[in-house]
């Protein structure tokens, strides 16, 4: 299952080699919101491993983003102890348009606004052979 999260980039770290088969970067994102009328802030880490780690390349730190990520749960037993850890394993990353700036940052998977994108011609004279 598939989550979402929408907040400003706050941190990004290099990318980590842990293998030679297996590499991880980490970002932070702060959630602000009104409950009650008191903001309350909350910061989140993600991760992104192997292909999925330049995807935070070209978004700035103060972006506001919206993150789609999935939950992944582990549980790790060591000298008869037994221990949970959870990590959010981002995989794709958009930039959120500030309307009052109208630009669009960001590339790789950071996604346009639907916005900007066309309908086929109805009258089916596109341009592909097949």
């Amino acid at each position: 299952m598939s989550y979402e999260l929408t907040g400003k980039l706050v941190a990004k770290y290099d990318t980590l080699q842990r293998t030679e088969t297996f590499k991880i970067r980490e970002f932070a994102v702060e959630k602000v919101q009104e409950v009650n009328g008191k903001s309350i802030t909350n910061y989140a880490k993600f991760q992104c491993v192997q292909d999925k780690t330049d995807i935070i390349d070209k978004i700035n730190i103060g972006d506001e983003i919206k993150v789609y990520f999935n939950i992944k749960g582990n549980k790790w037993e060591k000298e008869g102890r037994v221990n949970y850890f959870t990590n959010l394993d981002a995989w794709r990353v958009e930039q959120i348009l500030n309307t009052n700036q109208g630009t669009a940052g960001g590339s790789g998977d950071a996604m346009e606004s639907m916005d900007n994108f066309t309908a086929p011609a109805q009258d089916g004279s596109d341009d592909l052979p097949f």
